[in-house]
């Protein structure tokens, strides 16, 4: 039974301006050495400079694996809901966002599931190899995959937050329900360097 496995992680810390910070070097540093022994067919990252250069740094712990641009990974709000579906505390984050904003995001949220969570298809030989593919992007793509992996109302992607190089891994078998294997784990990263990217507040 062929399997591919996605290994998603949300981009190192960044700066106002959205480059990676020092920080942000040694988390992906810190992340491609976890990685390191897997064995990673593709790296994949969102068009936006801090994800791009966070992949650069962890693949460079990845000996020839190629690293290539999805643009179904950029950062975006992938379903706008409805003013039943949403939390009162959520309400003002969706002040400005007309029909059209809407939909273009949740065409996207569409093609990263359509792209990415499916079962490997098969090579010009007949093969169908397991896949084990890296995706260096947001928070928010990365609640909407999870999301999806639980088959949740479309709302649901609210609430679901990653820090800054976390690992969440999503497994994809045919006949059977994705596997969500791990979510926000940040075990490769020292103490002083985890929850970036979550609001202040007391962590475990």
């Amino acid at each position: 039974m062929a399997t591919r496995r996605l290994y998603l992680a949300r981009h190192g810390a960044a700066d106002a301006f959205g480059e990676l910070t020092d920080l942000g070097h040694r988390q992906s540093a810190l992340l491609g050495e976890r990685l390191a022994g897997v064995p990673v067919d593709a790296v994949w990252h969102s068009p936006l400079p801090r994800a791009e250069a966070s992949a650069r740094e962890l693949a460079r712990r990845l000996p020839d694996v190629p690293v290539a641009e999805a643009a179904e990974l950029v950062d975006h709000v992938p379903y706008v809901p409805d003013a039943a579906e949403t939390p009162p505390s959520w309400a003002g984050f969706f002040d400005g966002y007309d029909a059209a904003e809407a939909a273009s995001g949740h065409r996207l949220a569409e093609a990263l599931v359509a792209r990415f969570a499916q079962v490997p298809g098969t090579t010009p030989d007949g093969d169908r190899p397991d896949r084990h593919e890296v995706l260096v992007t947001h928070a928010y793509p990365i609640a909407w995959l999870v999301r999806h992996a639980l088959d949740a109302p479309p709302s649901r992607w609210l609430g679901l937050n990653s820090a800054n190089t976390a690992l969440t891994v999503i497994e994809y078998r045919d006949g059977l329900p994705p596997t969500i294997v791990m979510f926000n784990d940040m075990s490769h990263l020292p103490p002083d360097l985890r929850w970036t990217g979550f609001p202040a507040g007391v962590r475990p």
